[in-house]
């Protein structure tokens, strides 16, 4: 049974209940998590609270440096074990789930390299003055992680906190929370204090809730739903706290008829069939001059027609989604779009000999999509891809703007020209061109705009994210 990691101990709930970890690939239970709730809660941020005072705060940032380094070791060390561990608990392909563990590892590799290279300044000010800015830590996070990335995610929001001198109060999707806990255990091998590293496990409306309205916390990142991200705001709000938000997408690929063609259409099949659809960042909607929409979804067509999802040992394009319900969302999305009579161009298969009970969802391509259809607005979370005709360099703008979110844009034209124009155009926070997604990034500044969001995450700016700006005025005299 995983129990709760607060102070440097395991611990069950306080209330001794506990919840079932499903395995996406079969349905079936495989393990229990501590179900917690406020006094858990409680415990684990006077935790971090206590050891902002302790030896956690008396490290150099060259320290805190060093002990990410050596997390970032241990979980290469242990790769292919914490990659079996995300692939049972979240249902990934082994080869994807491999590859997040990596990312992980690289996380704390690049914050542990950088934790020293957070510099202030000086202002030039009047003679008689000495002015400098300095950096310095919130002190006790707070972070909702989701089901989706969980190794990843751990590196991407808890890690950079920690480079930074806070202390983290942990709270992973009850849905995949494995790896996370697991790394508790590299974390203290690794030489990080009791205290600045508190998992909580439970249920968002319970634990999530308890930890965003907790009086003695100083800073909130949440990943998740715009729903629950705008609760998290409202939280935040109450005691004026900031937060960092990353809620989703409905990003575009947009490809213009000068486009290498067979280059596009790989990396389209691959952006909506990663981690089964389930990605903010997935390229879920496909725009396509009309000059070559024809020609160019045929492309697609045919790399559709040969995807698969199925059991993760498999190592096919998609894994089972992430649960019952999750498969029940995607499959309406499915559904009514056949009901309103938009064609499905290409389904994959769902690969025989996958588990009865497993959450398979095939991936397929509807098109063309009406513009306002609710397959082109509303971010359906699966292996689902909806093709819309464009007529030219403005009319893809405007459609690409065209949602509520804003997370990534991939454009698509040799154009260098076309490039910088529409890339200056898209109202979101990353752009590709002639790639998309760049193998993970950790080291590019991550987030949206509109319902997608707000805040960074990634690269130095997410360490800005995690800190304090002082300035200190001296008068020393003449």
């Amino acid at each position: 049974m995983a129990q709760h990691f607060i102070n440097g101990q395991w611990v069950a709930a306080s209330n001794g209940q506990t919840l079932p970890v499903i395995d996406p690939s079969t349905g079936e239970v495989f393990d229990t998590l501590a179900r917690g709730n406020a006094a858990d809660i409680d415990k684990a941020v006077a935790a971090a609270r206590a050891a902002l005072s302790g030896p956690w705060s008396r490290l150099t940032a060259t320290d805190r440096g060093r002990i990410l380094m050596k997390m970032s070791a241990l979980m290469l060390e242990r790769v292919d074990a914490l990659a079996q561990l995300e692939s049972r608990d979240t249902g990934k392909p082994i080869s994807q789930a491999r590859n997040d563990i990596i990312v992980a590892a690289r996380y704390c590799e690049f914050y542990g390299g950088a934790a020293d290279k957070v510099h202030g300044e000086q202002i030039p000010y009047m003679n008689d003055f000495h002015v400098v800015v300095v950096r310095e830590p919130y002190g006790v996070t707070a972070h909702i992680l989701p089901w989706n990335y969980p190794a990843q995610m751990f590196g991407r929001s808890v890690v950079p906190a920690l480079a930074m001198g806070n202390a983290a109060v942990l709270k992973p999707s009850e849905d995949a929370c494995l790896t996370p806990l697991a790394f508790c255990d590299i974390a203290r091998e690794a030489g990080l204090p009791d205290g600045a590293l508190n998992v909580v496990t439970g249920l968002g409306e319970e634990a999530g809730a308890a930890l965003t309205a907790h009086h003695d916390i100083d800073f909130v990142t949440f990943t998740g739903s715009p729903e629950v991200g705008t609760l998290v705001q409202k939280a935040a709000a109450d005691r004026t706290l900031k937060c960092v938000l990353e809620l989703g997408g409905k990003s575009p690929q947009i490809v213009f008829e000068d486009a290498d063609l067979e280059r596009a259409a790989t990396f389209i099949l691959k952006a909506i069939t990663q981690n089964g659809g389930q990605t903010c960042s997935a390229g879920s909607r496909l725009l396509v001059q009309r000059s070559i929409y024809d020609r160019f979804v045929g492309m697609v067509v045919e790399r559709f027609a040969q995807s698969s999802a199925g059991a993760p040992a498999m190592d096919r394009d998609c894994g089972p989604l992430i649960n019952a319900a999750q498969k029940d969302r995607v499959e309406g999305f499915i559904r009514r779009a056949i009901d309103t009579g938009i064609p499905v161009l290409a389904q994959g298969a769902v690969a025989e000999g996958v588990p009865a009970g497993g959450f398979y969802v095939a991936p397929t391509l509807f098109g063309p999509v009406p513009r306002d259809h609710q397959l082109a607005c509303d971010e359906v979370f699966g292996p689902v891809l909806a093709a819309i005709p464009f007529e030219d360099e403005a009319d893809a703008i405007a459609l690409a703007n065209a949602t509520d979110f804003g997370l990534l844009a991939g454009i698509w034209t040799r154009d260098g020209g076309r490039q910088t124009r529409v890339a200056k155009r898209m109202q979101c926070g990353q752009v590709y061109i002639n790639c998309y997604g760049a193998g993970g990034g950790v080291e590019l500044p991550f987030g949206g705009v509109k319902r997608s969001g707000h805040g960074r995450e990634k690269g130095f700016l997410a360490l800005e994210e995690f800190c304090n700006v002082k300035t200190v005025v001296q008068y020393h005299g003449e």
